[in-house]
């Protein structure tokens, strides 16, 4: 695919550079965006066709987003989206206006997911996986809609960790500023890959 952003849009490294800038005692919203259905159109009518697609609602996103806000072109029809000094529902009601915008031109839609520091992490990493958790919900629920993630709360079974293994990951939560569910899941991540050979 041939598609080349309008200027003023950030690659995927610029975003997270910037966002990695901004105060960590203020909250930020970050939303993950694909189009639903979008390789139907590259294979019916060619990249053309599709290039104009993507720079349409990336013309609509751009000029539609609050001065302040943050917006990278990921690859083919994703984007990510960062609105500092705003939560999680503020971002939604914007993404919405657009969704509904784009939808009206009646070539695409979009599916968006939504999360927001500090309730579903603290850095980009965190911030995006679980945008990308809330994206992925969004289109198996049919795609042309805005989802929040949802909140990450451990449920841990004193039968499965002891308590003095909870008190330490719940120090090292709050002392990194992460929430127990991503270390786990970093942990988890870890050991997997030590055994890689075995999966």
């Amino acid at each position: 695919m041939s598609y080349t952003s309008i200027a003023g849009v950030l690659t995927r490294d610029e975003y997270r550079a910037r966002v990695a800038q901004l105060d960590p005692d203020l909250p930020v919203a970050v939303a993950a965006i694909d189009l639903d259905g979008f390789d139907l159109i590259n294979d019916a009518e060619g990249f053309d066709a599709g290039d104009e697609v993507l720079r349409h609602v990336e013309v609509t996103l751009q000029a539609g987003l609050p001065g302040g806000a943050l917006l990278a072109h990921v690859k083919g029809d994703e984007w990510v989206v960062a609105l500092p000094d705003a939560s999680p529902e503020e971002l939604l009601v914007v993404l919405d206006g657009l969704r509904r915008e784009i939808a009206a031109g009646g070539r695409i839609t979009i599916g968006a997911g939504v999360a927001g520091r500090p309730l579903h992490g603290a850095d980009v990493d965190d911030l995006l996986a679980a945008a990308d958790g809330a994206l992925v919900r969004a289109k198996q629920a049919g795609g042309n809609r805005i989802t929040i993630a949802a909140e990450e709360k451990m449920v841990l079974k004193s039968s499965y960790y002891t308590r003095a293994a909870l008190h330490r990951l719940s120090k090292l939560a709050e002392r990194t500023q992460r929430t127990e569910a991503s270390h786990l899941r970093r942990a988890l991540d870890d050991y997997l890959g030590q055994h890689r050979e075995l999966l």
